[in-house]
């Protein structure tokens, strides 16, 4: 891989007439790159895909290529990416549908709006992965009559589907109204009665850790029944019985169905499996009281995706905040927070209902201006960042909590050039501040050069504009293939150094 020229082909900079040269010497690596330029032509898009055609994928999905582009014979990627986007011919269609290769055909399959004979051509399919596909996006009247189709993996694809309609899914899960099923993934390969070790030792063997056969197809009949109960289509009263199966992932895979009544949502809180009750803790349809005991669950996890879950009550958030690692994220009950609700939290005693508001982008600014000012420093921590602080209180924020809050006070986007050097020269240093400083749009070359020194910032700085032009292209031979690339597609590279890399193709 030629990392600079794969920079270049990234570098906006780059004249259309140098961007016809690329293309012509383009490998998979920069066709990459020059498949995601802004500037590309229609004309500049179609010799690229001549070139590499796996680059017609992207431009197809972009809208960069129509279907009089493509020749389907010669470029099938094309023209399975244009057929995905309904924007391609039906001819193309039944062209791919007897296509030798048994991926364009299960890729095909996964398309929407195909022709009726291409559906029917795609359904009697001698390879079962290229039904199973078919089956898991195609209409529910196909997925009616693939339900009954002879290969248990069909009918797993069918129970996936949304599409499926209801009494057809509550079919799956029982079996009952539809033939049994004669073939499965596992007595396809294996002699029969099989169990497959978790521990295979075939380097070539795909089939999953535990899957076994011996005649009823156990190992695929559960995952029918798994992807049905994961479906929201399948109807309540087929799932609910369920909740106390013997299998672990049946009854996780209720747990997050919105649609269960409350004495199922009530045995699902005291399984035994924390995965299960975690998947149920962030549930929005749970009630209030399930809430409350779930809140007092002795796994960690359960108790930090509660804190998920929008209909938690604030009291208890805050709660858990102060008890249980929960993250980053803007909690979904904060951000739908009253004005009032706002207000409380943020003149809260309480650190952790302080931290949680200071992370909502849309606060009143004389809220934001006081949380600025909180003398904890995870509170500071998520206020650092807020557009609109001014130079003085970022300053202050660092004097107060020093290197807790530096990393967050050099991601705020209004910090000035003169802080983001002072920031640099912080003893001690903090790495994640030089990461935050280098994609910095106001930060220095001084700032830049800083952050080249440490070994993470180092390909973000060399990407800057602001980094000197003989830096940029002393960068070009560092040992670092990240840097090379970075500083290759620099806007602030050099022309003339352009040209002459340029020259040396």
């Amino acid at each position: 891989m030629n990392h600079v020229l794969c920079g270049l082909a990234a570098n906006v900079t780059l004249p259309s007439e140098l961007v016809n040269r690329l293309i012509a010497v383009a490998d998979a690596d920069i066709a990459v790159e020059l498949a995601g330029r802004g500037d590309l032509s229609r004309e500049q898009a179609v010799s690229l895909v001549s070139r590499v055609e796996e680059s017609a994928v992207r431009l197809a999905y972009e809208g960069r290529l129509t279907a009089a582009d493509i020749d389907p014979a010669a470029q099938p990627h094309a023209a399975l990416a244009l057929l995905h986007e309904r924007a391609g011919s039906p001819e193309w269609a039944r062209l791919l549908a007897a296509d030798p290769v048994v991926e364009r055909r299960e890729k095909l399959a996964a398309c929407s709006g195909l022709p009726s004979d291409v559906v029917k051509t795609l359904a009697a399919d001698s390879d079962v992965r290229v039904v199973a596909e078919l089956a898991l996006w195609t209409t529910p009247e196909v997925a009616a009559r693939l339900a009954g189709h002879p290969h248990a993996e069909v009918r797993r694809a069918v129970a996936a589907n949304e599409a499926t309609p209801p009494a057809v899914l509550a079919a799956l899960i029982t079996g009952r109204g539809l033939p049994p099923a004669q073939r499965c993934l596992v007595c396809d390969r294996e002699e029969t009665p099989f169990v497959h070790d978790p521990q295979c030792p075939r380097p070539d063997c795909d089939l999953l850790p535990g899957a076994s056969c011996d005649g009823p197809h156990e190992s695929t009949m559960h995952d029918i029944q798994e992807a049905a109960l994961r479906n929201p289509a399948t109807p309540t009263e087929a799932v609910v019985g369920f909740a106390d199966h013997p299998s672990m992932l049946l009854r996780w895979a209720l747990a997050a169905r919105s649609d269960l009544p409350p004495e199922v949502y009530r045995r699902l809180a005291a399984d035994p499996t924390p995965g299960v009750r975690a998947d149920l803790a962030e549930n929005p349809a749970i009630d209030d009281a399930l809430i409350r005991v779930l809140a007092s669950d002795r796994d960690h996890n359960v108790r930090r995706r509660l804190a998920h879950n929008p209909h938690v009550p604030l009291d208890l958030l805050t709660h858990l905040a102060g008890t249980t690692k929960i993250g980053t994220t803007l909690l979904p009950r904060i951000a739908s927070a009253s004005p009032a609700e706002v207000e409380a939290l943020a003149q809260s005693p309480k650190p952790a209902a302080r931290m949680l508001v200071a992370q909502r982008r849309d606060l009143p600014p004389e809220i934001c201006d006081a949380l600025a000012n909180d003398p904890d420093a995870k509170v500071a921590k998520f206020i650092a960042p807020h557009p609109g602080r001014s130079e003085a209180q970022l300053r202050a924020m660092v004097d107060r909590h020093g290197v807790r809050v530096l990393a967050k006070v050099a991601a705020n986007p209004d910090a000035t050039p003169a802080l983001l050097e002072d920031l640099t020269r912080n003893e001690p240093s903090v790495q994640k501040a030089f990461r935050e400083i280098a994609r910095h749009r106001n930060a220095t070359a001084s700032a830049l050069l800083a952050c080249l020194a440490d070994k993470q910032a180092r390909p973000i700085a060399a990407g800057h504009p602001a980094l000197p032009p003989p830096v940029i292209v002393e960068l070009l031979t560092d040992a670092d293939w990240q840097v090379v690339e970075a500083a290759a597609a620099n806007p602030s590279l050099p022309p003339a150094v352009i040209s002459d890399l340029m020259r040396r193709l």
